[in-house]
């Protein structure tokens, strides 16, 4: 990509980000029975951050893409971004996903498949089309377990006004960001907001926290769409992977 343009893709996504907060105070989302806000339906992201959160040309087969990071960089530590070059050089054999592993959190939510929200008093359930992924999200204020990880991590929520905010611990190490080799340690700590914006948007935020990777936490920030074709409901979709060699 040619400096000056992404220049320009870096600029253009960094206002979209900022406009998008304002939108959402705009609005008031519909009520479950309980009265928290109706997150409730299928959704999409219809973006490219599941092949690199960065902006990026397109290139072998990956569409091009404004990028998802706010500032337009992730802070990773001298050694980190050793490894990240690494991982994008041999991504085709290495990527997690490619290999059928669960993709973890924040990446699950922008995979282009589509995902359910459920919503009780007690709880938020998310079902992902991907692999048969799934989680349950506890509203009750209880804490995360200690000594254990998971391939989705474990999510605790509360709600602040319209927004769902989730907390995600207990990560293993072994996920990545995106197709392009952006990783983390098992440290890692998601902070996720979920925000109607309008009858068929969510504004998502994920805050990034990962001291033995990254020199400071970051943010990406994106929008799902609801999906309303008749009939639709969620498929599955159980995972090959094609790039092993054959036995």
């Amino acid at each position: 990509m040619r400096p000056y343009l992404s220049i320009l893709v870096i600029a253009v996504a960094s206002l979209v980000i900022a406009v998008a907060p304002a939108l959402a105070q705009q609005y008031r989302a519909p009520r479950t029975a309980n009265g928290e806000p109706d997150l409730q339906g299928i959704w999409e992201a219809q973006n490219t951050a599941a092949y690199n959160l960065l902006p990026h040309a397109a290139d072998l087969g990956i569409p091009a893409g404004l990028g998802v990071v706010e500032g337009g960089e992730i802070p990773y530590k001298t050694e980190a971004a050793a490894k990240q070059k690494e991982n994008f050089k041999n991504r085709a054999t290495l990527d997690p996903v490619g290999k059928c592993f669960l993709p973890g959190v924040p990446r699950a939510n922008y995979m282009p498949f589509p995902f359910q929200i459920f919503q009780t008093a007690k709880d938020v359930a998310i079902l992902y089309e991907f692999v048969h992924a799934y989680r349950l999200i506890p509203l009750d204020g209880s804490k995360h377990p200690e000594d254990i990880d998971f391939w989705m991590g474990d999510s605790r929520g509360h709600w602040e006004g319209e927004t769902l905010v989730v907390d995600v611990a207990d990560n293993n190490g072994d996920t990545w960001f995106d197709a392009s080799g952006n990783f983390h340690s098992p440290d890692l700590h998601v902070v996720e907001r979920y925000t109607r914006t309008g009858p068929n948007t969510i504004h998502y935020e994920a805050t990034i926290e990962d001291p033995k990777t990254f020199t400071r936490p970051w943010k990406i920030s994106l929008d799902f769409y609801r999906q309303e074709q008749k009939g639709l409901q969620l498929l599955e979709y159980d995972c090959y992977a094609f790039d092993e060699p054959s036995k």
